[in-house]
C-alpha cells in the first residue's frame, strides 16, 4: 500500500506550505494556516463549503458542507443534542489508506451507514472528518459552531468535539495537509468555545457510554484539552503513530490561536416578587482581563430537519461594562417549553470571536427594554424553542437518547 503521508495530490508538503511566499506586493510569508487554506482550496474546488462567519483563533478553516457527502440522503434519525466543548478527541477511522479524493464522499456515507444502522446511533458519530488531502468535512449534523454531542468517545461526548482522520494511522504518520488541517480546526473550534489548546480539564464520566471508558461512571477524569481517544476509553484509537503526534499538534495549534476569550451566560432569578429575572454574564480574555464596551448578541437556537438546518436568532444586543460584565432583564412565560440561549461575541479589531456554553431556561423569553422612549410601548418578542441545550449551572448532561460509541475508531 502506497505511503501518501508526505504530500497531497498537488505535491504540497508542510515545508513548502510554510516557506511559500505570498504573491502580494509585500512579498511577506504567509502563515501556515493561510497556506493550508490555499492548499485545501485546490482540492475543494466545486464542493459546497459551510461558514460560521466567526473568526475565532486563526479563523475558521474551509469546511466542506455535509451535503457534499450525504448527497440528498444520510439523514439524522433525530435532532441533535447539545452539550459543551471543553476538549477535543482525535480519532482515526481505520479505513484503508491510498484512497482518491473522489472516493471520500462514498467512504463517509459508508461510515454513516455503519454508525447509523450497524451501531444504531442517531447519526454519524464524529463531528468532523479530515481526509488525507487536508479537506475538513462537516460530519454530524447540528451546526459547526455549536457544541453538538457526538457519538465518538463513550462517557465524554457531552463535553467534547470529535475529529477523525480518514484512514489508519497505527504505523504511518498522517499527511502534511491533514496535519495542517487538524491544527487549524482545533485552534478555531476550541477557541470559539473559549477552551485553551494546552493544559488539562477535569470532567466526570457520564453513565451512558461508561462501559467503554477506562474509568467508572461519575468518576472525575483529568484529560488533555486535545486528547487521543485512548486517553479516555479502552481503545487503541487514534493509532500509535497519530497518538504520538498529538503533543506536537497541541503546541502548533496553540501557536495559531493569537487572542482568545471566554464568554459566560447564566440566569439570575429575581430577588423580589416585583423584580424581573436577568440574563447575566461576562466576557474576558483567556488571561482573565475583562473586555469592557464589547458588543454581544444574545441568541436563541433554531433547529429544523433534525439538525441539518440550524440557525441562531439574535433576540437582544448588549454591551459589557468596564468590568466585562453584562445584564439583560427578561420576563419568562409559564409555558411548558424551554428556550436554548447563547451569548455571542462576533469579534472585531482587538476582540476575538467566542460563544458561551448554551443555557436552557424554562418558558418563553421576553427581553424587557431598559430605557424605552416615553412615547413608545415596545412589545417584547417571544421566541419559543424546544430544549436543545444542557441545564444551566452544571456540567453538560448525557444525551437523552444515549449513544454508546464503540471503543474502536
Amino acid at each position: 500500500m502506497a505511503n501518501m503521508c508526505a504530500v497531497d495530490s498537488a505535491g504540497i508538503t508542510r515545508r513548502s506550505l510554510i516557506a511559500t511566499t505570498a504573491a502580494g506586493a509585500s512579498g511577506a510569508l504567509r502563515s501556515p494556516s493561510a497556506l493550508a487554506n490555499l492548499a485545501v482550496g485546490l482540492s475543494t474546488a466545486g464542493m459546497p463549503l459551510i461558514s460560521s462567519g466567526l473568526h475565532a483563533g486563526p479563523g475558521q478553516p474551509p469546511i466542506v458542507a455535509r451535503r457534499a457527502w450525504a448527497q440528498g440522503g444520510a439523514h439524522p434519525k433525530v435532532a441533535p443534542e447539545y452539550g459543551t466543548v471543553q476538549l477535543a478527541f482525535v480519532h482515526h477511522t481505520e479505513n484503508p489508506d491510498g484512497y482518491s479524493a473522489a472516493e471520500v464522499p462514498a467512504m463517509l456515507r459508508s461510515i454513516y451507514e455503519f454508525h447509523r444502522y450497524g451501531r444504531g446511533w442517531n447519526d454519524i458519530g464524529y463531528n468532523f472528518v479530515i481526509d488525507r488531502f487536508g479537506r475538513i468535512f462537516e460530519a454530524r449534523a447540528g451546526g459547526i459552531d455549536e457544541p453538538v454531542i457526538g457519538a465518538q468517545a463513550g462517557g465524554y461526548n457531552a463535553y467534547s468535539t470529535g475529529i477523525a482522520i480518514l484512514g489508519t494511522y497505527s504505523a504511518q504518520r498522517i499527511s502534511a495537509p491533514a496535519r495542517l488541517a487538524l491544527e487549524h480546526l482545533l485552534a478555531w473550534k476550541l477557541s470559539l468555545h473559549g477552551a485553551p489548546l494546552q493544559g488539562r480539564v477535569t470532567v466526570r464520566v457520564t453513565a451512558d457510554g461508561a462501559v467503554y471508558s477506562r474509568y467508572p461512571a461519575h468518576a472525575p477524569v483529568s484529560l488533555p484539552r486535545v486528547a487521543g481517544h485512548r486517553d479516555a476509553d479502552s481503545t487503541d484509537c487514534p493509532g500509535d503513530s497519530l497518538y504520538g503526534e498529538l503533543q506536537s499538534v497541541r503546541g502548533l495549534s496553540a501557536r495559531l490561536v493569537g487572542l482568545s476569550a471566554r464568554a459566560t451566560l447564566r440566569l439570575q432569578q429575581a430577588e423580589a416578587p416585583t423584580a424581573s429575572a436577568s440574563l447575566v454574564g461576562s466576557l474576558r480574555l483567556a488571561d482573565g482581563t475583562p473586555l469592557g464596551g464589547a458588543p454581544l448578541k444574545i441568541q436563541v437556537r433554531q433547529v429544523t430537519r433534525h439538525g441539518e438546518a440550524v440557525s441562531e436568532l439574535t433576540l437582544a444586543e448588549v454591551h459589557t461594562d468596564p468590568s466585562g460584565q453584562f445584564s439583560a432583564p427578561i420576563a419568562l412565560s409559564s409555558a411548558k417549553t424551554e428556550t436554548s440561549l447563547r451569548v455571542l461575541c462576533a469579534g472585531g479589531p482587538g476582540l476575538p470571536a467566542v460563544v458561551s456554553a448554551p443555557l436552557t431556561v424554562a418558558g418563553y423569553v421576553s427581553f424587557i427594554p431598559t430605557a424605552p422612549a416615553p412615547s413608545q410601548t415596545p412589545a417584547p418578542s417571544q421566541t419559543p424553542l424546544p430544549a436543545q441545550a444542557p441545564a444551566p449551572g452544571g456540567q453538560a448532561p448525557a444525551p437523552t437518547a444515549p449513544e454508546s460509541p464503540s471503543p474502536a475508531g
